[in-house]
């Protein structure tokens, strides 16, 4: 982990990190936490095949990845995989028809920090297939895998494998 050196409150080179949750400043006292974020992953069904992306920037650029992203201050997680959906596949969704599955904790290393995150994993169905116009940066390609060919190491992220040793069995 990249380790902040200079307290924003007082300006000096004083900040100490704790090795797993907050920095604390002895000359002014001031503590920054580095809490736990939430994210969201939406597994997008199709029968027995799910939609994946393909991550087209850092962190784990070109593994697969499930729709979702961080939760805004002041949104839901529902709100957040509708938001997120839309951003990244501009596939509209009715909240109701989410299914919450489980959570896992996570690390998310970016820029050399690593954000502690608790991944919301839900389930969500479509009648049809779909495709997406690939013209959003975050995407380098989306594609539908029968769940019984998913490749673990494919994936991007430890959450998500787990998740998925987990799933593929109760599929």
């Amino acid at each position: 982990m990249k380790i902040l050196k200079y307290c924003p409150s007082c300006g000096k080179e004083s900040l100490n990190w704790d090795g797993e949750k907050k920095w604390s400043c002895p000359e002014c006292n001031f503590t920054l936490y580095n809490n736990v974020a939430g994210a969201v992953a939406v597994v997008i069904r199709f029968e027995n095949e799910i939609y994946l992306t393909q991550r087209n920037r850092d962190p784990k650029k070109g593994k697969l990845d499930l729709p979702g992203g961080f939760v805004d201050p002041r949104e839901s997680a529902e709100e957040t995989c509708k938001r997120e959906l839309f951003e990244e596949l501009q596939l509209e969704v009715d909240i109701s028809n989410l299914k919450y599955l489980t959570s896992l904790p996570n690390v998310y290393q970016y820029k050399e920090i690593d954000y502690h995150t608790i991944d919301l994993f839900y389930e969500y169905y479509v009648s049809e297939k779909f495709q997406v116009k690939l013209d959003i940066s975050e995407i380098s390609d989306a594609l539908w895998i029968p769940l019984d060919t998913l490749n673990p190491e494919d994936i991007a992220f430890d959450s998500q494998k787990k998740f998925f040793e987990d799933y593929t069995r109760k599929a």
